[in-house]
């Protein structure tokens, strides 16, 4: 069931999505080659609760799954959901930070993917067309369009730039819950899916590999890497559907 958010709910969720912000303010400046991801997940959970939130990801179930951390730390070839660890970042690397914040009962939800030093050309590609086709995304996120429009838009920008969708993983409703109705592929036809109404927020975030779309699995439950060892960048914003066009609710 999809929920409308009034206009109060949304500035709520302004602020949680502020703090998922300020988080990846922190990131830019910390991930450098030496630090582990346990670190940056130390110092997200610090700023985090130092705003008054919760990390939403913490404790997170999916069946008997529950994620152990704050953030999600995807190095390379990891798509999504990657386990801060002792790991050390390394020149040369890419790596996607996902944050989740709770606060005043609502929730905010971003991410970005950072170079670690100097990174090559297709990464860069990777990154740059990534972050444009989120914004492709998010300029089609208007009061009376479709649910289509967004996943298409993502998906022309993407392919355009001769990289692949994610399609097993998908952006979402959010609200009082972190994943709520409706899905938003980043792929599909545009004209197509429910009509977009004043008070929807989604989380649009486009996962794009620089090979095929297909993923698997790590042993973990969680940890998602592209199937032939590619390179994967991710960016997010929570946005709300208003009269006056999208809302970003994930920045400063």
């Amino acid at each position: 069931m999809v929920e409308l958010k009034s206009d109060r709910e949304i500035e709520i969720m302004r602020e949680a999505g502020k703090i998922v912000a300020e988080v990846h303010q922190l990131m830019a400046e910390k991930v450098v080659a030496g630090i582990t991801t346990a670190e940056l997940d130390s110092i997200a959970e610090d700023h985090i609760r130092s705003r008054g939130a919760e990390p939403a990801f913490k404790g997170y179930r999916v069946g008997g799954n529950v994620f152990p951390s704050s953030i999600c730390a995807s190095i390379d070839e990891v798509v999504v959901h990657g386990i801060p660890s002792n790991r050390e970042l390394r020149d040369g690397d890419i790596i996607s930070i996902d944050v989740g914040t709770f606060k005043d009962g609502y929730y905010g939800d971003g991410a970005k993917t950072f170079a670690v030093g100097e990174i090559n050309e297709t990464k860069k590609k990777l990154m740059d067309v990534t972050l444009e086709a989120l914004n492709a995304g998010i300029e089609k996120a208007q009061n009376g369009n479709r649910l289509g429009d967004i996943s298409a838009a993502i998906q022309a920008v993407v392919e355009e730039n001769g990289f692949s969708v994610v399609r097993d993983m998908v952006g979402h409703g959010i609200g009082r819950k972190m994943h709520e109705d409706p899905q938003v592929y980043n792929f599909g036809v545009a004209g197509t899916g429910p009509v977009l109404k004043k008070g929807l927020v989604l989380a649009i975030e486009p996962m794009v590999n620089v090979g095929d779309y297909k993923i698997s699995f790590k042993p973990d439950g969680w940890t998602t890497v592209t199937s032939d060892g590619l390179p994967s960048a991710h960016f997010e914003h929570t946005v709300a559907i208003t009269e006056n066009g999208p809302d970003i609710l994930t920045v400063v």
